[in-house]
């Protein structure tokens, strides 16, 4: 469906609530890709998708297109992300559900070119967030200058100053090598599990279809206010 956000935005508030899953699967890698950078922990981060695309949907009622629908979600994301780490919330239960399957023979391409993937992440998790949050930004989700700038609440200028060292903190040329590897990869089953988790939600009535409750209102208020 290629249809402009702000025409579903239209239509969901106009009461076709299932047309919000194509805004989910449309925006699953990002959101997660940028969560992932300030949370630094797979269960975690999809915690703060969950949370951002909640808080985004009871909202919608006062989303005014003032700014890019994916602007204004990617600044509830963050906001999501960063009240986790002030609470410093951890998942007690945590299991990756994804198989691990071990080639028979030998390693093949795919298996080396996914643990060469895992590496790189390595590697960029151990830059500071607000260098990390910036790279994954523009270098994984092709975000643009102003976009990366007005999402985390710093200057353009600044914004390219903390890419530029955020490259110079990752060995060089290591990404420029294998341009093909997608990072932070939230495909398949795994961004159909966060998709349907939403829309049982918002098919079984636990998210209001119409105004939002003045609570999620005043939280997001108050999120918006602080970032």
């Amino acid at each position: 469906m290629n249809e402009p956000d702000l025409a579903i935005v239209d239509r969901i508030r106009r009461g076709e609530t299932h047309l919000y899953e194509v805004l989910i699967r449309r925006y699953n890698q990002r959101l997660y890709r940028i969560a992932r950078s300030f949370v630094n922990d797979d269960a975690e981060a999809q915690d703060v998708m969950q949370e951002a695309y909640i808080k985004a949907y009871t909202a919608l009622p006062r989303f005014q297109g003032r700014a890019l629908f994916s602007t204004w979600l990617t600044r509830i994301l963050i906001n999501c992300a960063l009240g986790h780490l002030r609470s410093r919330a951890r998942l007690a239960d945590v299991t990756l559900d994804e198989s691990r399957v071990a080639a028979e023979d030998s390693v093949d391409r795919a298996m080396a070119r996914e643990q060469v993937a895992r590496l790189i992440e390595r590697t960029i998790d151990t830059l500071p967030s607000k260098y990390r949050a910036v790279f994954i930004m523009r270098e994984l989700e092709d975000m643009t200058v102003a976009e990366t700038a007005a999402c985390i609440g710093i200057t353009p200028v600044n914004a390219k100053v903390r890419l530029h060292r955020a490259k110079r903190l990752l060995r060089e040329g290591l990404q420029k090598e294998m341009p093909d590897i997608s990072l932070y990869g939230f495909f398949g089953v795994r961004c159909d599990r966060m998709t349907n988790r939403i829309m049982d939600k918002i098919r079984s009535g636990q998210l209001p279809a119409g105004l939002p409750h003045a609570q999620v209102v005043d939280e997001l208020r108050a999120d918006v206010g602080a970032h």
